[in-house]
């Protein structure tokens, strides 16, 4: 029988549910177009007493944990970046989700920010680097704020980015926060910053998995799900 990883454990030590019931509900929760109270009409119709803020609970416990042991897995990306940003309501009012992808489609990487600036560009090329390494290119649409905030690394760097302004060439990665927007448009906004930067991590983190972003065993080929449910172990 597979043990649970310590961290999953310690989230898991208080919750009176089996364990394949928290994962599913969290994993729906990510994975669909679903809201709060459709997850506890689907539990209900399966005979199973859930109050739909219970699986918000799960979510906003269990989803750092699953991201952090994601991360230790996550398959390298190439060297050519499209980096954009998208628009996230918080609490009535429009955050930035950076984002970027590389040329193939992959996901870089995902950051949540309250302002548009240089300093949020920055920020996010610095995470991007610090687990990605930095990129050969970085393809940008014609904002200022993230021209700005890569010069700014170049002008410390050894081996500068070669940057690329050009919204044709950034359809990639606007195309891909579709499928983010899409998860986040039943949510009807978030309620704190803190609740939407890991519900939205949970949302990206099922969407590196079924692009097939995570490392398994040579020679298996898991569904998304059991990649998901995998990461608790």
């Amino acid at each position: 029988m597979k043990t649970l990883s310590p961290a999953v454990a310690r989230v898991l030590k208080r919750l009176h549910y089996p364990l394949e019931l928290v994962l599913t509900c969290v994993r729906w929760y990510v994975a669909y177009p679903l809201s709060l109270r459709n997850l506890e009409d689907m539990m209900a119709e399966r005979g199973v007493s859930l109050d739909h803020s219970t699986v918000h609970r799960w979510a906003i416990k269990l989803l750092p944990v699953l991201e952090k042991a994601f991360r230790l897995r996550k398959r390298p990306v190439g060297k050519s970046w499209r980096m954009d940003e998208t628009y996230i309501r918080v609490k009535g009012e429009w955050r930035y989700l950076y984002r970027a992808v590389d040329k193939d489609g992959n996901t870089i990487d995902f950051l949540l920010r309250t302002h548009r600036d240089k300093t949020a560009a920055r920020r996010y090329f610095e995470k991007s680097i610090a687990r990605n390494r930095v990129p050969e290119t970085a393809t940008i649409d014609k904002s200022g704020a993230n021209l700005a905030a890569l010069e700014a690394i170049n002008a410390n760097s050894e081996a500068p980015i070669r940057i690329r302004q050009s919204r044709y060439l950034n359809n990639l990665v606007e195309q891909d926060h579709r499928a983010i927007k899409r998860r986040t448009r039943p949510m009807l906004g978030f309620k704190t910053f803190r609740c939407a930067r890991i519900l939205l991590a949970g949302i990206e983190l099922m969407q590196l998995i079924t692009k097939g972003q995570m490392t398994c065993a040579r020679g298996t080929h898991p569904s998304a799900a059991d990649q998901f449910y995998d990461l608790a172990i």
